[in-house]
């Protein structure tokens, strides 16, 4: 309920413009936000080399409006590839990317050209040694997205996923998709869906989660466990086979970084969600929606900013 009263007073675009205007918002979204350039993305991952932390990189933006917009999106992303490759911090790193921001929901063609730029964009990212990730959005867009990816995974096998557990579909997805591996990225869902589709209640979509888990850890597949929650983490802990193996755990940038260092220190594989670029908008507003905690802390810095 919290999730959804926060959603719906960010979508109200006065909302929108104040905050985005604001001065006073951007020492709070710097918390979320790695940087709005390449420069400043590029330092803030060489800090989470030092620390042991692996990354995974989402240049912001989704749903744009017409195709010139998402070959700026590709640009930004071969742009970032290159300097990764240049510093030496490519291997072992990947890239998120929404087909929303290359297009897929313009018209019936999108989900088509969104494929093709996506392929583009991994063919370069793989000559480079970076993985790519597909970006999970609201549930209208799962079917496309997993078209997508069945014709990515024929030419680049490591393209990985991302699977909502909060989906009432979700079960099947996951036991369809892992094969020999297949890198699945694991979360709870941070979009407001409907009850035909979605499970409404916190307690239930856990539940979901831990079984998925469960599948994945019985499986040939990679499992990526994407979650801040304590109790899941440790069940994961549990459930996956004994640190170093074929797994990793998933936080989001500037999120728990002391448990990221404490799962790092054990062993884990860590990868950090590092989101950048100047479109932060809504990525910014789900981070407040998923936990009164963050929603707490934006409140609280805007006022002892003024």
């Amino acid at each position: 309920m919290f999730g959804r009263m926060v959603l719906a007073v960010a979508g109200n675009p006065a909302v929108r413009t104040t905050v985005t205007a604001s001065p006073l918002s951007r020492p709070v979204v710097s918390r979320f936000i790695a940087g709005e350039d390449v420069e400043s993305v590029l330092a803030s991952i060489k800090a989470l080399h030092d620390d042991g932390l692996r990354v995974t990189l989402d240049h912001l933006g989704e749903d744009i409006t017409d195709a010139a917009q998402a070959q700026v999106t590709v640009g930004a992303y071969r742009v970032l590839i290159n300097r990764l490759a240049d510093a030496g911090l490519a291997d072992g790193n990947e890239i998120s990317v929404k087909l929303s921001a290359l297009g897929q929901s313009l018209g019936a063609e999108g989900p088509a050209r969104a494929t093709e730029a996506v392929w583009d964009l991994a063919a370069h990212a793989y000559r480079h040694g970076v993985d790519v990730t597909l970006d999970m959005e609201d549930h209208t867009t799962v079917d496309d997205t997993l078209e997508t990816l069945r014709t990515l995974r024929a030419d680049f096998p490591r393209a990985g996923c991302v699977l909502q557990a909060m989906l009432h579909r979700t079960e099947g997805d996951v036991r369809e998709l892992a094969v020999d591996g297949s890198r699945i990225r694991l979360v709870k869902g941070a979009y407001a869906e409907p009850a035909s589709v979605a499970y409404q209640v916190k307690a239930d979509v856990d539940r979901a989660y831990v079984r998925n888990l469960r599948i994945l850890a019985e499986s040939p597949a990679y499992p990526m466990v994407a979650t801040h929650d304590p109790r899941i983490i440790r069940i994961a802990e549990q459930v996956l086979t004994p640190a170093g193996s074929e797994s990793e755990f998933q936080m989001l940038y500037g999120i728990r970084t002391g448990e990221q260092l404490r799962l790092a220190d054990a062993g884990h594989t860590v990868r950090v969600y590092v989101p950048y670029g100047t479109d932060w908008y809504g990525y910014f507003s789900r981070r407040l929606a998923e936990r009164p905690a963050n929603m707490g802390f934006f409140l609280r810095s805007l006022v002892s900013a003024s």
